[in-house]
């Protein structure tokens, strides 16, 4: 993976926010994740998209059917198939926090499949591999996954995939820097 250098959307002083950006920035801020950080630096160009977006988010984020320990999962996955540095980041240490192993961790970040899941962990990994990779997902991985968590459990998985994938591609293409939080970078 290239080593930029160049965040191509810096964060931008409140000051020189419009209203519209000013509105958008505050809502984040009061909100629970309490700061303009990560995706949400290049995205206030666009408020109303950054406000639409963060909606969404908030709930996959905080109130997913599937719950924060897998979302948190489905995030690193995301995260590990777009080289998403900021991601990995921010999510790493809060997969742990909600009970993701470290060594699963650990084999997300170098591309393996981690060895000792429980059930629904394997199903969510699998479910978001291949969907990122194939672009779909088999017949057998849906019906477990399906069986685990229903119909809304599986929508909001696919919702969590398309989201983070979204960001994904928003700091990608930015070059968002990398916070400051100790995570060790993923690997190339």
């Amino acid at each position: 993976m290239p080593d930029f250098e160049l965040d191509r959307l810096p964060p931008l002083p409140l000051d020189q926010l419009d209203s519209q950006q000013r509105a958008a920035a505050q809502a984040i801020i009061a909100g629970p994740r309490g700061a303009l950080y990560g995706p949400f630096v290049p995205l206030i160009r666009s408020p109303e998209l950054m406000e639409t977006a963060q909606r969404m988010g908030e709930y996959l984020r905080y109130r997913s059917a599937i719950g924060t320990r897998l979302s948190e999962l489905a995030i690193l996955v995301t995260a590990r198939q777009w080289d998403q540095q900021v991601e990995w980041a921010i999510h790493a240490p809060l997969a742990a926090q909600n009970g993701i192993a470290p060594a699963a961790i650990a084999a997300i970040a170098e591309r393996r499949t981690p060895e000792s899941l429980l059930e629904d962990e394997r199903a969510v990994h699998d479910f978001c591999i291949e969907l990122q990779q194939n672009k779909r997902v088999s017949d057998a991985t849906y019906a477990r996954a399906l069986a685990l968590f229903g119909e809304h459990g599986v929508v909001d998985l696919m919702g969590i995939n398309g989201y983070y994938t979204l960001l994904a591609m928003v700091m990608n293409g930015a070059q968002t820097a990398v916070p400051p939080l100790g995570v060790p970078p993923l690997p190339s």
